[in-house]
Parts: structure tokens; sequence; C-alpha cells
């Protein structure tokens, strides 16, 4: 496919991200295009990979307390694949963990956990492995922890506004609702495989989900309907960003002055959320943002307002952490996967 997708299949995959939930009749008349060509290019665009669909389970209702975000330096010398099947091997496979990238002589991984005593135990192996196989660039992986009780997840893999900047497409977007913490979640045990069954297999019709579980495609059907309308579970689509014309990914690790951090009631810190970001997290005295750039001059002019926005609320003791990924360079090891975890805490 080319690398260059025309204007219809632009809106379409912006639609596809925006509109997740809907079928294809249904999108073709929020988008103004016609249904077989919505069905043409989404067949296309799925067929070489330029998106996928993925489904985001609740879990902050079921029993998990944090949302971790762990990045590291690592030294050069080793290459980026050696270390990639280390970490493969030693931690990735750690349930908690659902996206992980790595570069040359840096990465970032996220993970979702019950309890913080799961989280040090992923830490502990993760700096024994890298420090005996001399990975790490003298320092210690650092984590920071977001317990969802006292955190705010204002953007979670939510990637309608970034693609409608990049393609220049003149919608208005549907106002998004943060991840956040509401009433716990009890399902049967029927509900827990229905359950954990569309987390791990997205992509599948009730039918075939059915044919996995060993039950009627009714019952599927019912069960998604009431995760859905009850917002136990949600559809997400997630764009391939450097198929679709990214350059740049950046992490940023804000840490704020203590005797004048953002106010956190009144969500002062969601004034750096832009079109950019792709996922936000904060608490009292620190954020994680990570963000997407169809280019370096892009990436540096937004850094450039975040400095001076920080600065001038005199929110920051220290500048932050900042790391950039090159998409076409980088290694995604774990690929925003939420099965493991979601079996784990199900109890499965």
């Amino acid at each position: 496919m080319r690398n260059r997708l025309t204007e219809n299949e632009k809106m379409v995959l912006y639609g596809l991200v925006r509109y997740p939930h809907l079928k294809d009749r249904e999108m073709a008349d929020k988008m103004g295009l016609k249904h077989p060509t919505v069905t043409s290019i989404r067949r296309r665009l799925r067929e070489h990979g330029y998106f996928r669909t993925v489904k985001l389970p609740m879990l902050q209702n079921l029993g998990c307390e944090i949302l971790a975000v762990s990045y590291t330096n690592f030294n050069p010398v080793i290459p980026l694949k050696k270390r990639v099947e280390i970490t493969e091997e030693k931690i990735e496979v750690s349930e908690e963990l659902f996206f992980s990238l790595g570069e040359f002589e840096k990465g970032f991984s996220l993970s979702l956990s019950k309890d913080y005593t799961s989280i040090v135990r992923i830490n502990d192996i993760r700096t024994e492995t890298f420090g005996r196989l001399g990975l790490l660039e003298k320092e210690y992986p650092t984590e920071v922890i977001f317990p969802f009780d006292v955190s705010k997840i204002y953007r979670f893999f939510f990637m309608s506004p970034l693609i409608k900047k990049h393609f220049g497409i003149k919608l208005d977007d549907e106002k998004e609702k943060p991840l956040q913490k509401g009433k716990k979640i009890h399902l049967s045990g029927h509900e827990k495989n229905v359950f954990y069954g569309l987390v791990r297999y997205p992509e599948e019709s009730d039918k075939k989900i059915g044919e996995l579980l060993n039950i009627s495609r009714h019952t599927v059907s019912k069960m998604r309907r009431k995760f859905e309308e009850n917002g136990y579970i949600k559809t997400l689509r997630i764009p391939d960003l450097n198929k679709a014309g990214f350059e740049i990914l950046a992490f940023y690790h804000i840490r704020y002055d203590p005797y004048n951090p953002p106010d956190f009631e009144q969500d002062e810190a969601k004034a750096l959320l832009n079109d950019n970001v792709i996922f936000m997290a904060t608490r009292k005295f620190e954020t994680v943002i990570i963000s997407a750039y169809g280019n370096y001059e892009e990436y540096k002019t937004d850094k450039v307002e975040k400095m001076q926005f920080l600065k001038s609320k005199k929110w920051i003791a220290k500048n932050p952490v900042i790391r950039t990924y090159g998409l076409s360079k980088s290694t995604v090891i774990k690929d925003i996967n939420f099965a493991p975890i979601t079996k784990k805490v199900l109890g499965i």
C-alpha cells in the first residue's frame, strides 16, 4: 500500500479511531462518505496494518489498584536486539505489563497491577536482570506510580485528536472521558469468561468468540452489550503511528515543585493536554505524558511551549525528564495487550 494516504483514506482512518463502536454504514453517515467506500477502505487499511482494534477493560473497577510507568537508560554497548530478547524472556512475560517500547539506549513500559507488591516485584526483577547483564547506564530504572484512588488519567491511547490534527480534518471531536475509578464491578463465572474472551479476541465476532468459549453467540452478544452499556469495557482503535506518518514519540516525566504544584482538584495540570498527547496520567506532584509528532520541528515547538508554560506557572523546580523515540528505529516489545492482566485479575 502507498505510504501517502488519499483524502478518503485519511477520513476513514480518522473515523475508525474516533468511532470504534460504529458499523461501516453508521460511520459513513457520520463522515459524509458512501457506505461501500468506507467498507473497502477499512478492509484495505486493516489488511496493511494501519490500525488494530483493542478492547480496553475497566480493570480499575475489577481490582486493579495501580497504573505504573517505568523508564530506563541503557548501556548503548548492548545491541537493542539482544536487550529485547532478554527483556522478553525475563520481564515482559509479566502479566501486569501491557505496553513496552525500546530504542538503542532507552526504553519505557506501562503496567496495570492489583497492588503495589506486584509492581515492586517486577521492578526488582527488572533492576536485577539489567544490572547483572551490564545493561544499566549508572542508574536504576525509574518507577512512577499512579494509584487510581489518588490519580487522574486524562488520556489513555485515545488518538482521535492526534489523527485529526495530523490529517487536517475539519470535524468536531466528541468529548472524551478520563479513565478513572468508579463503582466496583461484580461478574459471575460465565461473565468473567466472556469478558476475558472479548479482551483476548478483540477483532473476532460474537459468533467466533462463542465458538472459542463453547457458548452460544446469543450469550456472548447479550453480555457484550451489558459490558459496553455499563462502561465495563471500551473499544479502542489504535493506529500504526509510523505508517500514518508520525516520526517521533516523546516521553515526559514532570515532577512538580512541592511548594507550588498545580491544583489537583481543579484539574490545573490538564492544561498540558493537547492534540499531540496520546497518554497522560497525573497525581498531585507528578505527571507522565506520551506524545506523538509528525516531525522534529513539531516536537521541538510543543516541547518549548510546555516548558514555557510550566515555568510561567512556577510549577517546576527543575526541568522534566524528556526522552524522544524515533518510531522507525524503536522496537515495540509489548503492544497494548490487556489480556494477560485481565485473566490474572479475574482469576481465570
